[in-house]
């Protein structure tokens, strides 16, 4: 499967990547997002969903776990399972209801959710690097390749 490495200088770019995926995300798909505390996740997401046409607040789950956004044949729920503590929790906040057809999960921290989450199709690590970020695109299913290969313009393929 492909495996895309891109920098990203700041905020607006990382939303510009997030729309980029947005334009090839199909549905139902799981996206993880792995990576420090402050390394963009949620601002990833804030940019698939403007992607996707969303234009209301985008906030962090850290709090709520699951934040949903309903749009026009597609929900979106951004799942941060950073306090979670353990996998089994995800059947308690309802992890089976929100697997549909017209779904799209982002999640972060899926480590959190391991063998309980559904699989990846594709998986972005987010790390340090300079003043900007380093993200690395994992395609784990067909579905994955074509998230990745939409945005490969932006980085290079490994």
């Amino acid at each position: 499967m492909t495996s895309l490495t891109t920098y990203v200088p700041d905020g607006q770019a990382m939303e510009e990547l997030g729309q980029c995926l947005a334009r090839s995300a199909k549905r139902p798909g799981v996206i993880y997002l792995q990576g420090e505390l402050g390394t963009g996740k949620t601002t990833l997401v804030r940019g698939l969903l403007r992607g996707f046409g969303y234009h209301g607040k985008v906030k962090s789950p850290t709090y709520t776990l699951v934040e949903p956004y309903p749009l026009d044949g597609l929900t979106v729920y951004h799942l941060d399972l950073y306090r979670l503590g353990s996998p089994g929790e995800l059947e308690w906040i309802g992890i089976r209801d929100l697997l549909a057809d017209t779904t799209l999960l982002l999640v972060e921290w899926p480590e959190q959710g391991d063998g309980v989450l559904p699989p990846a199709d594709l998986v972005i690590s987010l790390t340090y690097k300079n003043k900007g970020r380093e993200l690395r695109l994992r395609a784990l299913t067909a579905q994955g390749e074509l998230m990745a290969a939409a945005c490969s313009h932006r980085g290079s393929s490994v």
